[in-house]
C-alpha cells in the first residue's frame, strides 16, 4: 500500500495511513517517517495490531530506546513478560495496586522527562484498552506558542531558564496522592528550547512540571509562568486525541506538551509505553 499523510489539525499533528508496523519498513519509508515527525510533532498509525517486538523497533525509527524512568512491578495478563524498555499505563489493579503508572484521572499539561537533566527527545504510546469515553490526550505545539507569544513576554524571558520538580505519579499540580514518590530528578532548562534537530524554538514550561523561572522573585515568576501556561495551552495550538484500541501515537518532547482528560476508573485503560532518548541537554 501506498503511505497516505492526513493532517489531524491546522497547527499539530499528522495521521499517517497505508503501513502495516507489523512489518519492517524499509530505510527511505523510516527516513520519510522521521521528517513527517519533525515537521509535524505528533504522528498518528490507527489499527495497527503489534506486538512488544514490533514496538520496540518502530521506537527505533525515531532514535535509541530510552530507559524507563521507573521499575515495573506488576504485569497484567498477557503481559507477564513485558521487554525491557516498555512501561504499562494502566488503571487495572491486581490485589488493589495499579498494575501500570499515571492510572487515574485527568492529568495535567506536560512535558515527559522534563525534570531530567537530559530529557528524552520522544514518547511512544500504544493503545491496548481503552474506556468508553474519555482519557484522550490533549497535545499542544510549543513551535507556534512562542511564535505566537506577545513580544514583550518573549523579550523579557529570552535567555532565562526555569525550574522543574516532579513527584512521580502524581497528575495534578499540588496533587495530595499518597503513592507519589519524590522525583528522581530535577532540572533547570531554558525557557525556550531550542529544538537541537529542527533549529525552531519552543516554549519549555508546563503546569504541572515547573515551579519558577530562576533569577526571578516569586511574584513576577509566578506571572510570567501563568502568562506562558495559558498562552501554550490555547485551543488553536492544540490536537485532541480521542484513543481507539491499535492506536499508536509519537510526538515530541523537545517542541510539545500534553494532558491527558478525565476517564471512569470502573472502565479498564492500558496503553504501552516506549521513550527516546535524548542525547544533548537542552539549550
Amino acid at each position: 500500500m501506498t503511505m497516505t499523510v492526513t493532517k489531524l489539525s491546522p497547527n499539530i499533528g499528522v495521521e499517517i495511513g497505508g503501513i502495516d508496523l507489523r512489518e519492517p519498513v524499509d530505510a527511505g519509508t523510516a527516513v520519510r517517517i522521521k521528517e513527517l515527525w519533525l515537521e509535524h510533532v505528533i504522528l498518528l498509525f490507527r489499527d495497527q495490531q503489534i506486538s512488544q517486538a514490533d514496538l520496540r523497533r518502530v521506537t527505533e525509527i525515531f532514535g535509541p530506546i530510552g530507559k524507563l524512568s521507573r521499575p515495573k512491578a506488576f504485569r497484567p495478563v498477557g503481559f507477564e513478560r513485558l521487554l525491557d524498555d516498555i512501561m504499562l499505563i494502566s488503571n487495572i489493579r491486581e490485589n488493589g495496586e495499579p498494575i501500570g503508572a499515571l492510572p487515574d484521572g485527568e492529568m495535567m499539561f506536560h512535558h515527559d522527562m522534563i525534570h531530567a537533566e537530559v530529557p528524552h527527545n520522544a514518547t511512544c504510546l500504544y493503545s491496548v484498552e481503552v474506556p468508553s469515553v474519555g482519557g484522550n490526550t490533549i497535545f499542544a505545539n510549543g513551535y507556534v506558542a512562542y511564535e505566537t507569544l506577545p513580544a514583550d513576554v518573549r523579550e523579557r524571558l529570552e535567555g532565562r531558564r526555569a525550574f522543574h520538580h516532579y513527584a512521580y505519579g502524581t497528575v495534578q499540580r499540588g496533587d495530595p496522592n499518597k503513592q507519589a514518590i519524590a522525583a528522581f530528578a530535577e532540572s533547570s532548562h531554558p525557557v525556550f528550547r531550542t529544538h537541537d534537530e529542527t533549529g525552531r524554538k519552543a516554549i519549555y514550561v508546563n503546569r504541572l512540571m515547573t515551579e519558577a523561572i530562576d533569577g526571578l522573585d516569586k511574584d513576577e515568576s509566578d506571572r510570567l509562568l501563568g502568562l506562558l501556561f495559558d498562552h501554550a495551552e490555547k485551543p488553536e495550538f492544540q490536537y485532541e486525541h480521542v484513543w481507539r484500541p491499535g492506536d499508536l501515537v509519537v510526538w515530541d518532547n523537545r517542541c510539545s506538551m500534553h494532558a491527558r482528560t478525565d476517564f471512569s476508573a470502573g472502565e479498564r485503560r492500558l496503553l504501552l509505553r516506549t521513550t527516546v532518548s535524548g542525547d544533548v541537554r537542552p539549550y
